[in-house]
């Protein structure tokens, strides 16, 4: 599948620039590569955040994918509208959120939802929510092991919480949720030893609560790097979200996992200031801005050298004085596939060279309706 200029389109005179291009058959296998790492579609639970997009859940769910992870209410809305069977909002629902939380179950009673916490006061307002609105409410425990971003540590008040939970009517105590982004290693037998050892704590946390003959909890663990450790687990449920379009970024750092980048940046030169410098229309709004130079990996263009950016610029050295002249097509990987697609309405859909299709960005706002 890695056929020389698979990214090229055959007639690009009616593509603005920039756009984001995805390739379908690329995206199936992304899809399928994941299936076939984890032995079985229900040890998945792959986060939409990567696409916000319909048409690709949809293939998720053609392929027996039921269990989707998503960081936004709106992210959750789009799986509801979707049919998704079980939706973890994996993020803590606060404030304004735990009503809007609330109002998914009403309104998708099909779809089973449920939430992260790691904290008694917060599930104290779900309950108390839930109890107004006569809803019980599902929850996981947000586990810290070591990213210190969200989440407890696996230790008492870990316990002492999935305890407070398990008592309360109003609140359903499910599992242990483990995001681990901070190993990322690109040798893999350290990623998989370092992964292994904050796991350790996890799989001790367990015991304990069945021990205690609490509910024994379902485990949802890691992201992208720790993916192919964690889908090897018995009794895990593996959450990759970058594997479904892939990027430069992941794809430079584990080359032992064979996904494919699906999405590309369509972009043109738009000036040659003066030799040796390139301009092309991709500024802070066409990508994620927030990774160090490069940005993006080229795919149509050798010996570049990112210099500079603006909001709607990408500046560029490059060697060769004869280059294309302004207007010239290109096409690039970004290094961070999931903010840049929140930077588009639409993805357009690209088969053997031709843009086939549009695909709705549906959740790219933090609201769809709720």
């Amino acid at each position: 599948m890695e056929e020389e200029n698979w990214f090229r389109l055959k007639d690009s005179s009616k593509i603005i620039s920039p756009s984001l291009l995805v390739y379908k058959d690329r995206v199936v296998h992304n899809i399928e590569e994941m299936i076939r790492m984890a032995g079985d579609a229900k040890k998945l639970c792959p986060h939409v955040k990567t696409h916000k997009c319909a048409e690709i859940i949809q293939m998720q769910l053609e392929r027996g994918i039921t269990k989707f992870k998503c960081a936004t209410i709106a992210e959750a809305e789009l799986l509801g509208n979707c049919g998704a069977p079980e939706v973890l909002l994996a993020m803590q629902p606060v404030g304004a959120n735990i009503n809007r939380f609330i109002a998914l179950i009403k309104t998708f009673p099909n779809t089973k939802f449920s939430a992260l916490t790691d904290s008694i006061a917060i599930a104290d307002q779900m309950a108390a929510s839930g109890k107004e609105n006569h809803v019980k409410i599902d929850l996981y425990i947000d586990l810290n092991v070591g990213m210190n971003r969200t989440g407890i540590a696996p230790d008492e008040k870990a316990f002492y919480l999935y305890g407070h939970i398990s008592k309360n009517p109003h609140l359903n105590i499910l599992g242990l949720h483990v995001y681990d982004g901070h190993l990322r290693n690109p040798d893999f037998e350290t990623r998989k030893q370092e992964c292994d050892q904050a796991f350790d704590k996890v799989l001790e946390l367990k015991k304990r609560i069945i021990k205690a003959n609490l509910p024994e909890p379902v485990i949802i663990a890691g992201g992208s790097p720790t993916f192919p450790i964690h889908c090897k687990r018995k009794n895990v449920i593996a959450s990759p979200g970058t594997t479904l379009l892939w990027d430069a970024g992941y794809g430079g750092l584990f080359p032992e996992m064979k996904f494919l980048p699906a999405a590309v940046l369509f972009t043109r030169i738009i000036s040659k200031p003066k030799a040796g410098i390139l301009c092309f229309d991709l500024g802070h709004k066409s990508i994620a801005p927030e990774m160090p130079f490069p940005r993006v990996e080229f795919l149509s263009l050798k010996h570049d050298k990112q210099i500079s950016q603006s909001e709607e610029h990408l500046v560029v050295e490059y060697d060769d004085l004869k280059v294309m002249e302004v207007g010239a097509e290109h096409y690039a990987i970004p290094k961070h596939i999931c903010p840049t697609v929140a930077k588009y309405d639409e993805l357009l859909v690209v088969d053997t060279g031709k843009i086939t299709d549009a695909w709705k960005v549906a959740a790219r706002n933090h609201k769809i309706s709720i």
